[in-house]
């Protein structure tokens, strides 16, 4: 297992008295791309701000890199590209005049600037815009330059707060793109309330909500079904169906359709229908009922909502 390329340990951060961020743990390693998720006001901002040693955590450790970010908060942040969710763009400068204020920003030693620029272009593709002025540029074109200048000094953690806010689909699609290919040799955390382009680019997602870590987990486990969708020939009693083990509960949708409920039911999906079959029920459909994002992120919001509505009133 290597180890991480960041490490936050039980992140708090007060505001007066609002406990914003309520002992949060984020991990991130090389090839990672971190779906970090939240209504308005979870505390997801003030996360990444903390990551970035934008903001001072009220309590917790961060590491970067194996380097504490509270006490070596130079040597940690040579390691970090950070893109707001309003890019610091300025719209006097041509592209290049941009990257390379950037790169002196980023302590970047004079004589590696230029070719540091070339690649954070050609990453972009920004390879003809360097002589354009920022603000002629389209929208799509500016929240490539926000990239480009988030890793221009090739940091091993690149963080997004919103980057495909305003655009069209298509330019959607090619920072995506852009995104996935970035991820191949950096950790990425990405925040967005955008949960289809969660789906498309990361591989592990964390759901933040009132300040505390309600899901954290892999996007191939986040898809695992619990719940299996079965229309049969015949109508059958429900309950003959659940003489199978891996079966815990059956819903009969109608006369011939059930929805059944259990765990891991894609290992059991060739024993579940050679039983139909052996029965002589007349199998027309099985398929797994797959999770979406969307799902999910509603159920736990709204779960985690009335739970803290509870303790307010208490």
């Amino acid at each position: 297992m290597s180890n991480p390329l960041l490490n936050a340990q039980h992140l708090h951060r007060y505001y007066a008295d609002t406990h914003a961020v309520n002992d949060v743990s984020i991990e991130l390693k090389q090839g990672d791309i971190l779906g970090l998720l939240g209504p308005n006001g979870a505390g997801k901002t003030s996360c990444m701000q903390m990551l970035c040693g934008v903001l001072a955590p009220s309590g917790g450790e961060i590491s970067i890199k194996g380097i504490d970010l509270l006490d070596r908060p130079n040597q940690a942040k040579r390691h970090i590209g950070y893109l707001p969710d309003k890019p610091p763009l300025y719209n006097e400068l041509s592209v290049d005049e941009y990257l390379d204020f950037s790169a002196r920003l980023r302590q970047v030693e004079r004589k590696q600037i230029s070719s540091l620029r070339q690649q954070a272009k050609q990453h972009c593709g920004l390879e003809q815009q360097g002589k354009r002025l920022i603000g002629h540029l389209s929208k799509g074109y500016q929240q490539r330059v926000g990239i480009a200048q988030a890793i221009i000094h090739q940091p091993d953690i690149i963080i997004l707060d919103e980057p495909t806010v305003g655009l069209d689909p298509i330019q959607i699609r090619e920072i995506r793109q852009l995104i996935c290919a970035l991820g191949e040799n950096h950790g990425i955390i990405l925040s967005t309330h955008i949960l289809p382009e969660v789906q498309a680019v990361c591989n592990r997602v964390q759901i933040i909500h009132h300040g505390k870590s309600v899901f954290n987990e892999s996007m191939q486990t986040l898809k695992q079904s619990d719940q299996l969708r079965l229309r049969l020939q015949q109508n059958i009693d429900p309950s003959e169906l659940q003489s199978l083990h891996a079966i815990s509960s059956v819903q009969a949708l109608n006369e011939n359709l059930f929805l059944l409920s259990g765990n891991q039911l894609e290992k059991h999906l060739s024993e579940i229908s050679q039983h139909c079959v052996n029965k002589g029920w007349g199998l027309l459909e099985i398929s797994l009922q797959e999770n979406s994002l969307e799902q999910i992120f509603v159920k736990l919001s709204s779960a985690d909502t009335q739970q803290h509505e509870k303790e307010d009133a208490a």
